[in-house]
Formats: structure tokens, C-alpha cells, sequence
């Protein structure tokens, strides 16, 4: 929300029950726990005794009439109201659209695009279109076998069945109603490829390449990128596994040659191209304003609107005053998590946790949320986010992925000691920093090179070579010695067992097996590593002074709970019926991932494909 909007609860009658859906009922971690069950706000309390005889206090509900002025006759109306222009709101508002519903797009912040603009924009999507060309062997069966691996029993078998049977679809739709184009990720594992179903060369796709130019004036709304693609190159996310590699691998080299050539013949054709992010993100809005679809910016939503039991609007801050928005058949919150409210972090996630570590968009402050649960929305995971690693370096956190993964590195607590494979999925590694933490202080942690590795690799933006910005060391994110000893000191871990812990791992590198986390054992770690380095592509010993640490904080790409919903994308109580009218994808909702993550784009791949089973329910429902 703005600075000082407040929220209001819209009834204009008492709510009715919905519609129970036995056959769709959560089960295990997607049934609400009894402390994320909403209770009555002070706020709400008030309201209710305020009323009067215009409304009801009753149990843990209030149920009042809408303010007059809220309630106009001439208040805009459209079939479907999306909140949140995000990968998740602009697939559901072209889906309805395509539908032949009028839809309105409202969005809280000056920018559209959320925090998918910011990303790398993978999108993991079995079976699609794009990869059955490229020939990757997956087949319905493989998927359903690896999702029930990786997810188990977290999530209710009909929800992963709904997104593994219209994921597809949903590829195909956008790439027939808008220009988003896609390319496979090839090589980029699964990751948890040995499990059943598994894919060691991966199933994850991402945008095509994307001419801004098609946009018009609403480029200059598009939400930038997390890390820009410096000027006069054209690189996808596939690419950086190269890049990395650029001054010791041949073919890093070559590809770091054809980032220019691809900028400069997309350039001599009058384009402005945009890839990751920024091309999905471009593409869909492309795709809305063919559709005639509007998106009203700077219009962040308050609350929602509650007819006799259904959601049959929203209520907005636009252009400095309250609107309502009427809803004549759904309202599909995609809205984003709530890793930007330091309050709801507080309340549902283990501590140490915070604002300052997440690379989520700004605006995704849970306004969605708090909305659903006020409606009578059951949430879940809401103790969870999409993980990662992250350096904390001035100005804005560093997702770490790749620099963890490459050989010469380790990561150890505050004890000196390792304590997991770092080359693992990275919301793995954040979950056993939070498990470990009480017994051996993992928060923050540090990630030890020297200068054997800064001499052959990326990182970040900074080549090889090259020394840290003076600020990240001013900030405490980086330390500095010639000495292991010394580096400890500056680490603030004993000095004896950080010299152990490296010649141990250092004995790993040597003989290409690590024995006490696996580091390299799974198809996945080797994903980005140094091909050159034997005999195991992740292991390389510690030895050529100065040595470096970097402060490992538990960061994020969002939020992971939200509302329950069905396979249908409807929002359930916590009595789990339906709330009719309501429905929610992305961040909003409480990920059909569960606790896992099964690949590079499971935050986009289900949001998106949940936005669009949520329009294609309320089209064929209306």
C-alpha cells in the first residue's frame, strides 16, 4: 500500500459460506496450522462496534455495510480484476482476455513486471512445447514420478496434476497471443536429476529474446532488472554458466564474443533487445496491450470487496483516492509474497530474518495476503521463501549461485567448520543454515576463496583479476588476508579449526570425492562449475594467498506461503470451502512446490500456470 492508505474491510451483507470441495481439500503442510489461522484485528473490532446498525459483530467476523461512497452506482465494472502486473497477474489478465472477458490490470507499484522483470526468468514446465522440439525425452509419466519425489505428500495430488496438465497449455497460449518466444536451457539439471523422473539436462526454459521497441511509451514502465545486462551485449541466463568461465574455458570465451554480435545485429535491426526478465516481463505487457487489456500503475490495492459471501471487487488507491472496482466473475490476487513486511516476517519465519536480504520486488510488502486472510483465506508455508545464499553487500543483497558452486570455494559457519554441500540447490542450503543454526551458529556464515579462483573467475560483475570494490569491504561483506590465520580474525571464527576445515577439503580436491557433504555427486553440481578442473568439476583446493571471505546471510527471490488454493486456483478457507470469486497465483498463494524447489523457474513456471487455470476457471464458469 501507499504511505498512509489504510485498509478497509468492504461487506455490504453478511458473508455466506462457500461452496465445500471435499475432493480438494489440503492436505499435511497445506492445511492451515492453528497459529496462521485469522483472527479479528483491533482494527476489525472497532469497525464492527462502530457500525452499529449498519452491521453485525459476530464471532471472529465483522460484517458491515460498505461505506457510501465506496459503493457507487457509476463504479467501473469489468468481468475479472487482476492484482499484481507481475508474470503471474499479466499471464491470468491475457488469459481472461483471450477468453473474451474485459479485464482490468491494477498494480501497486510506478512499474510493471514485478519480481519477475527483476529475474533471470527461468520457468521450469514439463512436457512444453519448447523442449519436446529441442528433444528432451520427457514424458507426462517422468514428470508426475519426479514432482511426487521432490514434493511428496506436501502438496494434494490433484494440484500437481493441475499444474503438470496445463503447464503446457499455457506455454503454447502465450507464445500464440503474445511475442514472448523461449529457448531450452539445455545442461541446466534438474536439480534433484536423480530421483525418479529426473532430468540430468533439464527441462527449464526462458524468454526468447524480446524487442522492447514493440512497448511504445510503456517501456519506460517496465521494472529493471535485479542486475543489468551491461550495455551492448545481449546475454541469457543460460549464458552465465559460460561467462563465468570466460578467461580459462574456449567456449566462454567464444560466447562472451557473441553476447556483442547478437546486441549488434539486433541493433542494426532497429531493436531494443531485452532478454530475461525483462523480455518476459515486456513480452506479456506486449501481449495486454494488444488485447486492449489497461493496466492502471500506482494502484495499490486496499482491500477487497465482500457481497453475500462472494468477492465481487477490489478497492484501490488511484490517482490519490479510494476507488472501487467491481468484479462481475472473479478477482485473481497475484499480488507477490510478503518478503518486503518486516512485520509478517517476524510473525511466520524463523529468526534471524529480516527485509534487508531479500531481492524480491519492493512493493511485494504480502498486501494480497493480508487481504485473503481478512476474507476468510486460509495460508500456508508461510515459515518458507524461495532460498538462497546471499552476500549482503551495500546498497542491495547478492544471490549467490554460481560463485558457491565453483571450485576453490567452501562455505563454514561461525565455528570455522563446513557444514553442507555448497554447490547444492540453493534453497536447500538455506534451509539447513536455519536447521543448524541453534547448535552451530550458521547466520551468518562465510564463503572462503583465494586467489587461485579470483584469478580465473567471474564474480558477480567484477572479472577476474581485478580487486572487490573498496565498499564492499568497508560494508564488513568481504574480508581480507594474506594468511588463513588472518582471515579468521577478520571472519571472527577460531583460527586452528579454519585451517583444518581447508586442508581437510583440500584432501577432498585432491582425490575428487567429499566424503562429509557430497559435494559433486549429483548431476546438478556440476552445473556451474570449471570443466577444466579433475578430477571433480566442483573441487579445487585453497592455496594461493590473499584469501578471501564473503558474509553468507540467508537471502530470498520471495516469499514461499500464501493462500490455499485448489487445483482450480480458488482460495479456500480454513473450513476449506471455497470463497467464491477469489482466486490467487504466485507468491499469493501458498506454492505447489511446497518445501522443495524441483528446478530453475519453479517460482514463474507454476505462477504463471496458475494464473491461467484461474482465468480459464472463471471463463468457463461465468
Amino acid at each position: 500500500m501507499v504511505p498512509g492508505a489504510r485498509r478497509r474491510r468492504i461487506r455490504p451483507s453478511p458473508r455466506a459460506k462457500g461452496t465445500a470441495v471435499p475432493d480438494q481439500t489440503p492436505q499435511n503442510d497445506q492445511t492451515p496450522q492453528p497459529d496462521q489461522t485469522p483472527r479479528p484485528t483491533r482494527r476489525a473490532v472497532l469497525r464492527g462496534a462502530a457500525a452499529g446498525g449498519a452491521g453485525i459483530l459476530l464471532g471472529s467476523h465483522v460484517l458491515g455495510s460498505v461505506a457510501a461512497h465506496a459503493d457507487t452506482a457509476d463504479a467501473p465494472e469489468y468481468d475479472v480484476v487482476v492484482v499484481g502486473a507481475g508474470a503471474a497477474g499479466m499471464t491470468a489478465a491475457l488469459t481472461a482476455a483471450k477468453r473474451g472477458l474485459s479485464t482490468l490490470v491494477v498494480e501497486k507499484a510506478a512499474k510493471f513486471g514485478g519480481s519477475a522483470a527483476r529475474s533471470g526468468a527461468g520457468i521450469w514446465i514439463p512436457n512444453n512445447q519448447v523442449i519436446l522440439a529441442a528433444g528432451v525425452p520427457d514424458t507426462p509419466a517422468k514428470a508426475a514420478a519426479y514432482l511426487a519425489a521432490v514434493v511428496g505428500n506436501e502438496v494434494p495430488a490433484d494440484r500437481r496434476a493441475a499444474f503438470l496438465g496445463n503447464g503446457p497449455a499455457m506455454i503454447s497460449f502465450v507464445m500464440r497471443n503474445s511475442p514472448l518466444r523461449f529457448r531450452f536451457m539445455e545442461g541446466y539439471s534438474d536439480y534433484y536429476p536423480e530421483l525418479p523422473g529426473g532430468m540430468p539436462n533439464g527441462r527449464s526454459i526462458e524468454p526468447d529474446m524480446f524487442d522492447g521497441k514493440l512497448l511504445g511509451a510503456e517501456l519506460a514502465n517496465l521494472n529493471p532488472a535485479y542486475i543489468p545486462v551491461p550495455n551492448g551485449q545481449v546475454v541469457y541466463s543460460g549464458d552465465y554458466k559460460w561467462l563465468n568461465l570466460a578467461l580459462v574455458n574456449a567456449k566462454g570465451a567464444a560466447l562472451a564474443l557473441e553476447t556483442y554480435t547478437r546486441w549488434s545485429q539486433a541493433v542494426s535491426q532497429g531493436k531494443k533487445p531485452l532478454t530475461m526478465g525483462q523480455s518476459l516481463a515486456g513480452a506479456l505487457r506486449a501481449g495486454l496491450l494488444q488485447a486492449g487489456v489497461p493496466v492502471w500503475l500506482n494502484s495499490p490495492l486496499i482491500d477487497l470487496r465482500v457481497d453475500a459471501g462472494r468477492v465481487t471487487g477490489v478497492l484501490v488507491t488511484r490517482n490519490g483516492t479510494q476507488t472501487l472496482v467491481k468484479a462481475r466473475y472473479g478477482v485473481v490476487v497475484g499480488s507477490g509474497g510478503f518478503e518486503h513486511n518486516a512485520s509478517m516476517r517476524k510473525q511466520y519465519q524463523r529468526q534471524p530474518i529480516g527485509t534487508d536480504w531479500t531481492v524480491g520486488a519492493d512493493s511485494n510488502t504480502g498486501d494480497g495476503i493480508e487481504a485473503g486472510l481478512e476474507a476468510g483465506a486460509a495460508v500456508a508455508l508461510m515459515d518458507d521463501a524461495w532460498w538462497g545464499p546471499a552476500i549482503p553487500l551495500p546498497g542491495e543483497p547478492y544471490f549467490c549461485l554460481a560463485e558457491r558452486t565453483l571450485p576453490g570455494s567452501i562455505i563454514v559457519n561461525r565455528q570455522g567448520a563446513r557444514f553442507v554441500n555448497e554447490a547444492a540447490p540453493y534453497s536447500d542450503v538455506v534451509h539447513v543454515m536455519y536447521d543448524k543454526n541453534p547448535t552451530a551458529p550458521c547466520i551468518p556464515s562465510w564463503m572462503v576463496i583465494d586467489q587461485n579462483y579470483r584469478n580465473r573467475y567471474l564474480f558477480k560483475d567484477i572479472a577476474p583479476t581485478l580487486d572487490f570494490p573498496r565498499a564492499w569491504y568497508d560494508s564488513g561483506a568481504v574480508v581480507k588476508s594474506w594468511s588463513i590465520s588472518g582471515l579468521a580474525t577478520a571472519m571472527g571464527v577460531p583460527g586452528a579449526a579454519l585451517q583444518s576445515t581447508i586442508s581437510r577439503f583440500n584432501g577432498f580436491a585432491t582425490s575428487g570425492k567429499d566424503l562429509d557433504f557430497k559435494r559433486g555427486d549429483s548431476a546438478y553440481d556440476h552445473y556451474y562449475t570449471d570443466p577444466a578442473v579433475k578430477p571433480n568439476s566442483c573441487l579445487a583446493p585453497l592455496w594461493l594467498p590473499p584469501y578471501y571471505a564473503f558474509k553468507i546471510v540467508p537471502g530470498d527471490l520471495g516469499t514461499k506461503g500464501g493462500m490455499v488454493t485448489d487445483a482450480s486456483a480458488r482460495v479456500l478457507t480454513t473450513g476449506r470451502a471455497v470463497i467464491p470469486g477469489l482466486y490467487a497465483a504466485g507468491n499469493a498463494s501458498a506454492a505447489v512446490m511446497g518445501h522443495s524447489y524441483a528446478g530453475a523457474g519453479s517460482t514463474i513456471g507454476p505462477a504463471m500456470t496458475f494464473a491461467y487455470i484461474a482465468a480459464n476457471h472463471i471463463a468457463d464458469n461465468r
